[in-house]
């Protein structure tokens, strides 16, 4: 699957928006991607994941980086034929009260999932969650880098981040 296949799913979608939008770590933005909208829509879902999939190995298990990265985790899954957990952004305060959910073996490599990256920090807090439960985190995923510091703040945590689409790459015929 090429970038622009991906970034037309994302159109497709309707999940580019532009306008004015604040975002979670409180900057605005010119535009936004709406991962709800990619996420639920079964041909994007499917475009990513198995974008996703060319890029992991049978032996790998995913990381779904909760909320946005689990649904990722499961199609891509599915497409890959591999195992995922979901690293959660709180300890729940019930049940098993785990930080990762699903079967995680001490030492097993993760290669964690996450839809949008702007300063990097949810996927940084899950590849932690995930490294305290005992998995091994070299590689992450994801569907947009923002190129917001992002990368820098993944890779200080001695991940390689590697992202299906930029925010360059997305907006190049905006300019």
């Amino acid at each position: 699957m090429t970038n622009q296949a991906l970034i037309d799913a994302l159109r497709e979608a309707d999940a580019v928006q532009f306008g004015e939008f604040e975002l979670s770590h409180g900057g605005t933005s010119e535009y936004y991607v709406d991962k709800y909208l990619f996420e639920t829509d079964p041909g994007c879902l499917e475009a990513i994941a198995d974008a996703f999939a060319e890029r992991v190995t049978p032996e790998d298990k995913l990381g779904g980086v909760a909320l946005g990265g689990v649904p990722l985790a499961a199609a891509t899954s599915v497409a890959a034929g591999v195992p995922y957990v979901i690293a959660r952004k709180q300890r729940k305060e019930y049940g098993t009260a785990n930080l990762v959910e699903g079967r995680l073996e001490d030492g097993e490599e993760v290669v964690v999932l996450e839809d949008i990256v702007t300063t990097g920090t949810s996927l940084v807090d899950a590849i932690e969650a995930l490294r305290d439960a005992g998995a091994t985190v070299d590689r992450a995923l994801v569907v947009v880098d923002r190129q917001e510091g992002g990368r820098e703040n993944v890779e200080a945590a001695d991940v390689e981040m590697e992202a299906l689409v930029t925010a360059e790459e997305l907006l190049a015929d905006r300019n």
